[in-house]
């Protein structure tokens, strides 16, 4: 019998024990699980875990904190005087979550383990007294973790995973918010800086950019990194861009809360063309229609905007859980191939296609004949590679240097963007600066000036390399305030 209570009461809370709630700026959900030590463990993925000796039964809290909701996390920033009385909040929110989770998971429990006794002893008074005895155990689980109850375990947590180091490196949040503020700054700082610095002292005979010749930005998988806005404003200012292309996986996960962060497009001082990624939804590719400066690319429709011809499509897939994509290679080469039919349909309407874009590789590399120039994003890093029928293909790497997914790694993920110098009046493209900066907490940058190897053929004093190194750079540390 008590091996039966046990088992149904488990499935009762599997199945039902468990409740979203918001906890002050985070959609949390909670849910009580069978444990021999009790305690209560936190969950934030993807930094890790803390765990707090709150209690002792046979019944431990778990709270998965989901995301942090944009409008609340935006108030906060907003009136920093709203800090002081956030510990007030988050305790009345727990409080109000875990009376709502008892009583959910008393119901989950008793209706559990009485379920589960009337199919093993297909007997209601034995399956009245399994739910009897299921909520005896509950009860006393209560008891023991009121009598254990330890306030002061919030103090003393245990972390693991990126956690382990919260206690020297966090601080407190509104020192968080300012912090992160100063680094977007100094780092667009920085790029501003590094920028000047190379256009002083380059010695670049090979290549000089007239003032007639169109600039595009390559940006690419910002991944919802606020800095990517300055770094992008600044190289637009400083390099006169006169178009941004973007390759796609702006967003996260494309829900309609994270739409707020795209807002800043509005203000970069240049077109923007953008493909959709499989990180972005349908909502996202829609809010950004609504912008006067933005241009969304899907189904290999081309537009003109900075005096190029510019075509591209959405990716076949979306995967903001970052699964496997339905179809993987298969379905992104199928719309690589719908995709240069539409570019070769525009050859033959005598409206060629300068740049085509596409946010994975395999979608872009299936276009090679039919256009000059294709570029995609998607991998986290740079290729530049010259296709078998003639078309180059370049791959940016992350301008938002992985997004929040770069805390799970080893080295913070560099920060990368790429200024590609086309001929006004031939529209191919004639030299490309690469603009590679230090990840997040990380002060370094790097710009490199790169040339085709038909160039380097034509005009370079050197023997040309299948692969050119770059001829100019700049490295610099962070300025002085």
């Amino acid at each position: 019998m008590l091996a039966v209570v046990v088992l149904g009461a488990w499935l009762g809370l599997l199945a039902v024990g468990s409740i979203r709630t918001p906890v002050g700026p985070m959609d949390t959900n909670m849910t009580l699980r069978p444990s021999l030590t009790g305690g209560s463990k936190i969950n934030v993925a993807p930094l890790g875990a803390l765990e707090l000796d709150s209690h002792i039964a046979p019944l431990r809290l778990d709270v998965d904190v989901d995301r942090l909701d944009p409008e609340r996390s935006q108030a906060l920033v907003d009136r920093p005087e709203r800090f002081s009385g956030l510990q007030d909040e988050v305790t009345r929110d727990v409080a109000a979550g875990t009376k709502e989770l008892a009583v959910r998971s008393c119901v989950a429990v008793i209706s559990g383990a009485t379920a589960l006794g009337l199919v093993v002893y297909r007997r209601p008074r034995r399956a009245l007294a399994a739910g009897g005895l299921a909520l005896t155990l509950l009860a006393a689980s209560g008891v023991s973790a009121y009598a254990t109850w330890n306030p002061k375990s919030v103090l003393e947590p245990k972390f693991s995973g990126l956690l382990s180091s919260a206690p020297s490196l966090v601080g407190d949040a509104r020192s968080i918010v300012t912090e992160f503020d100063i680094y977007q700054q100094e780092l667009a700082r920085l790029v501003t800086n590094v920028t000047k610095l190379y256009d002083a002292t380059s010695t670049l005979p090979v290549y000089q950019p007239d003032p007639g010749t169109i600039r595009a930005l390559h940006v690419s998988d910002i991944h919802l990194n606020p800095a990517a806005w300055h770094i992008i404003a600044s190289l637009v200012e400083q390099y006169e861009i006169d178009v941004i292309i973007d390759s796609g996986d702006t967003m996260d996960h494309g829900s309609a809360a994270e739409n707020g962060f795209l807002d800043p497009i509005r203000d970069l001082g240049a077109p923007y063309v953008w493909v959709r990624g499989n990180h972005d939804s349908i909502v996202t590719q829609d809010y950004l229609k609504k912008f006067r400066n933005v241009r969304v690319l899907d189904d290999g429709r081309a537009v003109d905007v900075g005096g190029l011809r510019i075509a591209g499509t959405g990716d076949a897939s979306f995967t903001p859980d970052r699964t496997a994509p339905v179809g993987g290679k298969a379905a992104a080469q199928l719309e690589g191939a719908r995709l240069a039919s539409a570019l070769r349909d525009q050859e033959r309407a005598g409206t060629p296609v300068d740049i085509a874009v596409a946010h994975d590789p395999n979608t872009a590399r299936e276009t090679d004949g039919t256009v000059p120039l294709v570029l995609s994003g998607h991998l986290h890093r740079r290729i530049n590679e010259q296709l078998k029928l003639g078309t180059r293909l370049k791959v940016e790497g992350s301008t938002g240097g992985g997004g929040l997914r770069a805390v799970q790694n080893e080295k913070p993920e560099k920060v990368h963007a790429s200024v590609l110098y086309m001929d006004r009046s031939t529209r191919r493209l004639q030299a490309w600066d690469e603009i590679t900066l230090g990840g997040l907490g990380l002060t370094t940058a790097e710009v490199s000036r790169h040339l085709p190897e038909e160039n380097l053929k034509k005009d370079s004093p050197v023997p040309p390399s299948p692969s050119p190194s770059p001829t100019g750079s700049g490295t610099r540390p962070t300025p002085s305030p």
